[in-house]
């Protein structure tokens, strides 16, 4: 089974308050291709413009560390067929420490936290800032269980109302990746599935939109 856990880019849409939305154009029109083309034939070239935290979006450890990988470095090993762990969190405020279980079940695990707040994507809702986030003790214990990459289906995997901003911090200085505004994470297995999660490899990015999907055994 084949589950896409990003959303889709959309045109003028809003990911985080205060993020310019993304804007698709045309570059070239199958009416100008077609004028210099042979009959019948036609083709489209288009302009995507957005900002890197658009969308579903992968946060390299350079978002908050200038001397941490950018996008384009963060070792595939973390991004592609990693085992997943799902963190069943769903309608809780707060994800803490308590939520995921045994951390030596987490190891080298690409981390999945499941809130439902994706439920609310393209709603005012979702943008409300009491959206679900982790804990400092919770970020603590994912970085002691060495996972390879913490994905969440919120907001913002911090309590935006937190200047110190801990997970991201906290994760991104143990040079362990994150994903935010995931989707679908109730239709993958607890256990059993794997995580690809791809960015463009632009340097000098510190974040860029990904096609996440989750694989399994049916």
């Amino acid at each position: 089974m084949i589950v896409d856990l990003s959303h889709e880019i959309v045109s003028g849409m809003t990911t985080y308050p205060g993020i310019a939305p993304p804007r698709v154009t045309v570059v070239t029109s199958r009416e100008q291709s077609a004028a210099r083309l042979g009959t019948g034939v036609s083709f489209e070239i288009g302009s995507a413009a957005l900002v890197g935290n658009t969308g579903t979006y992968l946060d390299s450890p350079y978002h908050f560390h200038a001397d941490r990988a950018d996008v384009a470095q963060v070792p595939l090993e973390r991004l592609v067929n990693v085992p997943v762990a799902i963190v069943d969190a769903f309608g809780e405020p707060e994800v803490t420490a308590a939520h995921l279980g045994d951390p030596g079940a987490l190891w080298g695990k690409a981390v999945l936290v499941y809130t439902g707040w994706a439920r609310h994507w393209g709603t005012s809702r979702y943008l409300e800032t009491d959206c679900p986030h982790l804990t400092a003790d919770a970020v603590e214990a994912l970085v002691n269980a060495n996972v390879a990459l913490v994905g969440i289906d919120s907001l913002n995997i911090d309590d935006p109302a937190d200047p110190n901003r801990p997970a991201h911090h906290g994760l991104l200085g143990a040079d362990i990746p994150i994903i935010e505004h995931l989707t679908n994470l109730d239709r993958v297995p607890a256990d059993g599935a794997r995580l690809t999660a791809l960015p463009a490899p632009v340097r000098g990015m510190a974040s860029f939109p990904v096609r996440a999907v989750a694989t399994y055994d049916a």
